[in-house]
């Protein structure tokens, strides 16, 4: 029998109750849901993603019209599915449920593509295994949608993967990392392509611990440097390389 609730306690406490799948499968199939979830670049956000079971599904969908549409080689499969899972997003109050959206996600999008590198005879690439684990996990967030808050009570901040040479006969796909808080995205702010969030302190000027002794010694901390996110192949995206603004 098909579970939809872990414990009466988390029913009470935060009102957990999991969608059957087969309820799942019907709501994705309504007419204007099931064309966004066979398009690529078509992007969801689950505000109460569970254990993913929406997710899941919207993702499976997505990769077996990757498998239809971008399936060449086993190159062009690898950057499109990339893509398509970098079009998914999720936020979860619970922590245990969103660690296993997360395993979820990827345990999906593992078998999809251990399917295709089957019929290309080809083998798994650890790159491409990399990078749909940095965009599960940055695409995921543990958190509260209505506060706007990562459960760290930072803001929540999901990243934008943007395809900077879609077409379609491109196999090798570059996209440009672009942050933005939940917040932005509520008020419509656009940020500057490669907008990290991140930024990295300077080296504070070297103390002498003798100084003391002549006179008085401030130590100057410099400015913190503004770091963007540069393009890369969407395969490589693991790296998050960055340089200085």
């Amino acid at each position: 029998m098909e579970r939809i609730i872990k414990s009466k306690v988390r029913v009470q406490k935060h009102g957990e109750v999991f969608t059957p799948n087969r309820i799942v499968k019907e709501m994705l199939d309504v007419p204007g849901i099931r064309e966004s979830c066979e398009n690529l670049t078509a992007t969801f956000l689950e505000p109460a993603a569970g254990e993913g079971a929406f997710l899941v599904e919207i993702l499976d969908k997505k990769l077996e019209m990757v498998s239809e549409q971008y399936n060449d080689d086993l190159k062009q499969y690898e950057n499109y599915s990339l893509l398509a899972l970098s079009t998914l997003y999720g936020i979860e109050l619970l922590e245990d449920n969103a660690q296993i959206c997360v395993m979820n996600m990827y345990g999906k999008y593992y078998q999809c593509y251990q399917k295709q590198v089957e019929f290309h005879q080809g083998r798994i690439k650890k790159n491409v295994l990399d990078s749909a684990k940095k965009i599960i996990s940055l695409n995921i967030e543990n958190g509260n949608f209505l506060t706007r808050q990562a459960n760290s009570g930072q803001p929540i901040v999901f990243s934008e993967w943007k395809p900077l040479n879609l077409r379609k006969t491109t196999k090798v796909l570059k996209v440009q990392r672009t942050e933005y808080t939940l917040d932005a995205l509520y008020e419509n702010i656009k940020n500057t392509s490669g907008k990290s969030l991140k930024s990295i302190p300077s080296e504070p000027e070297q103390l002498d611990i003798f100084s003391f002794l002549e006179e008085e010694h401030e130590v100057e901390v410099k400015e913190r440097k503004e770091m963007i996110y540069v393009p890369v192949p969407i395969v490589d995206v693991y790296k998050e390389e960055m340089e200085e603004l």
